[in-house]
């Protein structure tokens, strides 16, 4: 139970030069068409195992909604076909399926029963629905009266009231406070835990590497890149800066990892190394270590700034420190062809145990997104182990000064 089988799924409206277009076609059958398709999804093939959980991203307008509103079948397939085997719970756009003049109580009942729930069930589940909605009396008012926070905690807590075999949740969640995100978020990977299948539409790149086992990028109504979280999201990254004439060069690496980079070229990297404090390149680290993070950057074309910009990112790709030199008011002006620049960036690695990369940047400015000379994922890979402190967990070795009193 839980399986997605998406196969040649397609989807396509009708577009019509004017509304007696429209008519003539309709009053004059057999005569030639008078519209045009124009293509929201074309040709998307995916299949999702039961308990894997999924993550879609994609620009505004790559087909996102429109393929979770197939998949759920509020919208008919242009070409191709949806399986599913399982219950399945939906959280779609805001407020959908909710009548504004009724109370949430009422549109909970409706909701629920619309899941296939039972009255039985339905009179046993609404405290736990009211009690992690928290809206308070508002459960007795019109919904045209909430928030759109409010809205979704609602729609939320009816749709996880009975843990599904499928969810699928479309960035309603996003207008959410943080304290909600993190309490649905909780309960999602409680699913997932018990073995539910989890579909997961989201801007939001942690939420994607920490949730889902995979991601799938559209673009332009296609797929564009499938493979692990990490991967996808530094293929989007680098999309989102090709927009701006960078091109964009994948990389596998040996550990089967694959090496995003993208940027125009006026300059690049041209070597990347970690120094212990006795000045020697090193990969594997201890927690505290002094280190030197050392960049040497070649200027190919004359630009007229120059930013750096580096980041850390533990084994699942979530940043654990970033920073740039526009950020540290050391911005460099007016390089020349030819020129080599050298940075080097000396701290205390007090990093967790576990494996790490860095990502370095190369821009105009305190984004990458104008001006992208060089954008490198994997730009250097390390470990860092424990080997002379007390044992911890997590990411970031904190050094504590402890006080008991009795």
């Amino acid at each position: 139970m839980g399986r997605v089988v998406i196969n040649g799924l397609g989807k396509a409206y009708r577009q019509y030069p004017n509304r007696w277009a429209k008519l003539a076609e309709w009053i004059l059958p057999g005569k030639r068409p008078r519209h045009h398709l124009k293509w929201i999804l074309q040709d998307i093939n995916i299949e999702i195992a039961p308990g894997e959980s999924v993550g879609i991203v994609g620009n505004n307008g790559a087909g996102k909604s429109t393929l979770l509103k197939l998949i759920t079948g509020t919208t008919q397939p242009s070409t191709g076909s949806v399986t599913m085997q399982g219950r399945v719970a939906a959280l779609l756009e805001l407020g959908m399926g909710f009548h504004p003049d009724f109370s949430g109580r009422q549109n909970a009942i409706m909701a629920a029963q619309l899941l296939g729930l039972q009255a039985a069930e339905i009179v046993a589940l609404l405290p736990e629905i009211e009690a992690f909605a928290e809206i308070g009396d508002y459960m007795e008012q019109p919904v045209r009266l909430y928030s759109s926070g409010m809205q979704v905690r609602l729609a939320f807590a009816v749709a996880t009231a009975v843990r599904p075999d499928i969810l699928i949740v479309d960035e309603a969640l996003s207008v959410g406070d943080a304290y909600f995100q993190h309490k649905s978020f909780e309960r999602i990977r409680q699913f997932r835990k018990q073995g539910t299948t989890l579909l997961l539409v989201s801007h939001d790149r942690a939420a994607v590497q920490s949730v889902c086992d995979r991601a799938v990028l559209l673009d332009d109504g296609r797929v564009a890149s499938e493979g692990k979280p990490e991967e996808v999201m530094d293929f989007y990254n680098a999309l989102i800066a090709k927009r701006e004439n960078s091109n964009v060069t994948l990389i596998p690496g040996g550990d089967g990892r694959v090496q995003t980079t993208s940027g125009t070229g006026e300059a690049t990297v041209q070597q990347i190394e970690l120094l212990n404090d006795q000045g020697e390149p090193v990969q594997m680290i201890g927690v505290g270590d002094t280190i030197t993070l050392h960049v040497s950057v070649k200027i190919h074309r004359p630009i007229p700034r120059l930013i750096f910009g580096y980041l850390f990112k533990d084994r699942l790709g979530q940043t654990i420190y970033g920073s740039n030199t526009y950020h540290m008011n050391l911005p460099l002006e007016d390089l020349q062809a030819g020129e080599v620049i050298d940075y080097r960036f000396t701290f205390s690695a007090n990093f967790g145990p576990g494996s790490y990369s860095v990502v370095t940047a190369l821009t105009s400015s305190e984004t990458h997104l104008a001006d992208n000379y060089e954008w490198r994922d994997l730009a250097l890979l390390f470990n860092v182990s424990n080997i002379r402190h007390q044992v911890f967990v997590g990411c970031n070795w904190l050094c504590p000064s402890v006080e008991i009193n009795r």
